[in-house]
């Protein structure tokens, strides 16, 4: 299993608008410091601000963080780039064989253990903000000069 990249370039988008919140921040320029295509910054950015994550001005450009980085967690930014409202982590296989007793059983066994691992995982991920993650980067920052 495996998250998309949409999750970390997401985090790395805001900790670009973060640090250089002097400037105006363009997709083209978050996409030369992820080393991605503009447009698939510019999809990211619609959808964080679908969810209320980000403004984004329209022509001229420009994105600012709607909320103090204390109060968004990874758990927010997970849950606007990688998948819809109540959509599931595990997609399960759609069709196991009803005549086979695995196949006819499986969902039975899986759905609730895959359900707490999903659980655990979105538990972790509301415990980290992306105040951390600016901290973080001020002090790799640093250590550098």
């Amino acid at each position: 299993m495996q998250i998309s990249s949409r999750f970390t370039m997401a985090i790395h988008m805001f900790a670009c608008i973060d640090t250089f919140n002097e400037m105006k921040m363009t997709s083209d320029f978050m996409a030369g410091s992820i080393g991605t295509n503009p447009v698939i910054i510019r999809k990211l950015l619609g959808q964080l601000k679908a969810a209320g994550l980000v403004e984004v001005a329209r022509g001229t450009g420009g994105v600012t963080i709607t909320k103090p980085l204390d109060e968004i967690t990874f758990l927010d930014v997970y849950k606007a780039v990688e998948c819809a409202p109540d959509e599931e982590l595990f997609h399960f296989h759609e069709n196991p064989n009803q005549e086979c007793p695995v196949g006819r059983n499986i969902h039975h066994v899986l759905d609730d253990k895959l359900t707490q691992v999903q659980k655990a995982m979105e538990d972790e991920l509301s415990k980290i903000t992306l105040e951390e993650v600016k901290n973080d980067i001020t002090l790799w920052i640093a250590k550098e000069q």
